[in-house]
């Protein structure tokens, strides 16, 4: 009874969205206020019943209702609770609903900020995001319904997929969706202003917080999936250029550039075809990301396994939505025209290449990832992409943009002088150059150019970051005046220098080593010395595992026990590692347990990883800064009218520290 009031409750929901996506704009469009309001108690009702079914397939799976088979194929009456509540979204039909409840609670919290918007408007983004609901759940109830019956009931179920088996699963699928379907209301607001020809400063105003606090559930998002990948598969990489991986990296690009933009276009009044396209380019790129996914075209650890219907549905939503979005930006771009203008050397400017430098690095993800499939397609053969094509190409582009970030910064508005920026700079330039030379050498041994360019790099950003917050502090007639806007983005761009620094140290200096050892042996690595100690079996709820210990010493003095595991569940048979690691902000010490090789031998992998966990602290920060940012006071007020907020973004530009997430 309890599946069939899931699907009954998402049956209304999709009625309830095609009200929310018609009605409102039809009453927009004739000026009819009473159609116009019904976009509130629509989005509403919508909501609530999405989350019923929502609901129900969770009791489904709490519940060991194995006669719903996608709970039959996804669960077991051994799994630990927290695994079946998570399992809902484990598989492709509950992940489907899962992106429907988060579009639903988005148009909620759309609906609820909405009252200092006027009202045509923000009936216009409901309304678009009501017709998003709809297409995503009309694929859910026709090709991928979470409540299908299972008849003759199983007795037991299939068990969730063990790699899956862990308690990240019940927080990275939800942030990353989070973000995916954020950018929907970036989407959203930038077609409402297109179907009301208003596009001026205001919108960007209004999609500007909405757009950051995507951004940050996606950045956050991604950061927890490197570091679950990083602890559970047992190569102890934090990134692999998987096209799954791509999948969700192109659009938090496109996002980056999309916040850089939709900063001035609110404060100058410029850029306005370009961050409607961005706007749209975001969202699309998320709804590539699922097509790529759930079409069965990609070989990936992350992909569902689908059928061809799927994917022509999904392709054939993509193509709707996008070729909508792109018909009416091309009917609607002609007619904006910047009245302001700005100088070669300028915060626009630097933005400007900012934002261009952002979508070159997107098309490079793009290319190698979408390569492959076109050259299949064509009968050209299988081929492959590796990550020695991004790691050589998505370079090109980051570097300049890291450059441009530190001079973006301390820029100003409409017209500057770059002999007084570099003059205001040339400190953290030199320190930069000279501490991202010596320190390497010093911590590490001789570095290579690439990895002296990565340090000087990080170096760089953080010192432009915190040029006046550290300047304040010895010079007293230096006064610190920041907004909120200001402190995130120092923190957020603190936060990318972290993580330049964590990527250059741990892919410069990591070092591992596979090799055979029977209990008593030991292996010395790097000056640490790692002795297999014991060999002993473990058993879990639901799995068998062999546990070893590894004894680690440096020196002669003991450093750490590490004891990884060899699992075996007993569904599916699928053995897992699970790694034992001892980490710091310094270094992680890293051992995996491979396979029994006979004679009392087994594989192990150690690997020795410098600065790894700056890596996701940096997104921390990013994530922070991004928070901080949307908290500015200005977002809680009253919008004010386009003339005004021109006139704000003419104020005196030397507010040094307004860059680009001001």
């Amino acid at each position: 009874m309890i599946p069939e009031l899931g699907q009954f409750a998402l049956i209304i929901a999709l009625i309830l969205s095609v009200v929310q996506g018609v009605v409102p704009l039809v009453g927009a469009q004739t000026g009819n206020r009473a159609w116009v309001r019904l976009a509130w108690p629509a989005v509403s009702a919508q909501a609530l019943f999405v989350f019923i079914s929502f609901g129900c397939l969770v009791w489904s799976f709490l519940q060991n209702d194995f006669s719903v088979a996608y709970v039959a194929n996804n669960s077991n009456s051994a799994l630990p609770t927290l695994y079946r509540v998570s399992a809902t979204w484990g598989a492709h039909e509950g992940s489907m609903l899962l992106w429907v409840v988060m579009l639903a609670f988005w148009g909620v919290a759309v609906a609820a900020r909405s009252k200092h918007l006027p009202e045509m408007f923000a009936s216009r983004v409901i309304a678009v995001l009501g017709l998003i609901s709809f297409g995503f759940m009309l694929f859910t109830l026709i090709t991928s319904n979470p409540f299908d019956r299972l008849i003759p009931a199983a007795f037991d179920g299939r068990d969730l997929n063990p790699l899956l088996q862990d308690p990240a699963l019940a927080i990275h699928p939800p942030m990353l969706y989070m973000g995916y379907v954020g950018f929907a209301v970036a989407f959203s607001f930038a077609i409402a202003a297109m179907l009301e020809g208003k596009m001026d400063a205001s919108w960007s105003r209004w999609a500007r917080p909405w757009t950051t606090i995507a951004w940050v559930f996606l950045t956050l998002g991604i950061a927890l999936g490197s570091w679950w990948a990083y602890y559970e598969l047992g190569w102890g990489g934090w990134w692999f250029w998987d096209p799954v991986e791509n999948a969700s990296f192109m659009p938090w690009l496109a996002g980056t550039a999309l916040i850089h933009s939709l900063a001035v276009t609110e404060k100058r009044g410029l850029f306005k075809s370009w961050t409607l396209l961005l706007a749209i380019s975001a969202f699309s790129l998320s709804l590539l990301g699922t097509f790529l996914v759930r079409s069965g075209v990609l070989v990936s650890v992350h992909a569902f396994a689908t059928d061809p219907e799927r994917g022509r549905f999904i392709l054939a939503f993509l193509v709707t939505v996008i070729g909508g979005a792109l018909g009416l930006y091309a009917w609607r771009a002609p007619l904006l025209k910047s009245d302001e203008g700005f100088g070669k050397v300028s915060r626009e400017t630097f933005l400007l290449g900012n934002n261009v430098l952002l979508i070159i690095a997107t098309l490079v993800v793009l290319i190698g990832t979408l390569f492959p499939l076109f050259m299949d397609a064509l009968g050209g053969g299988k081929y492959s992409v590796g990550p020695q094509y991004f790691a050589a190409v998505f370079v090109i582009p980051t570097i300049p943009l890291v450059l441009l970030m530190g001079f973006g910064m301390h820029s100003i508005w409409r017209r500057d002088n770059f002999s007084r920026i570099a003059r205001r700079l040339r400190v953290p330039l030199i320190a930069s150059i000279v501490l991202g030379v010596a320190l390497p050498w010093m911590l590490y041994g001789q570095p290579s150019v690439m990895t002296a360019i990565g340090f000087i790099a990080g170096l760089w950003v953080i010192g432009t970051a915190l040029f006046d917050p550290i300047g304040s502090l010895f010079d007293k007639s230096r006064k610190l005046r920041v907004t909120r806007g200001q402190l995130g983005m120092i923190v957020a761009h603190f936060g990318i220098g972290i993580f330049i620094l964590g990527v250059t140290a741990t892919e410069s200096y990591s070092i591992h080593r596979d090799q055979a050892l029977r209990i008593g042996e030991s292996l010395e690595v790097s000056g640490y010395k790692v002795t297999f100690e014991s060999l002993k079996p473990t058993t879990g709820p639901n799995y068998t595992a062999t546990e070893a210990s590894f004894v680690i010493t440096r020196g002669g003095e003991h450093i750490v026990s590490l004891n990884p595991q060899k699992r075996t569940y007993r569904v599916q048979r699928n053995p897992m590692t699970e790694a034992g690691i001892d980490g710091s902000l310094a270094r992680d010490l890293y051992v995996a347990l491979g396979e029994p090789l006979g004679a009392g031998a087994w594989s192990m992998r150690f690997q020795y990883k410098p600065l790894v966990r700056l890596i996701w602290l940096g997104c921390i920060f990013m994530g922070l800064g991004g928070l901080i940012a949307i908290t500015d006071k200005r977002y809680r007020v009253v919008v004010k009218k386009d003339d005004e907020a021109k006139k704000d973004g003419k104020a005196s530009g030397r507010e040094a520290l307004a860059g680009g997430t001001n």
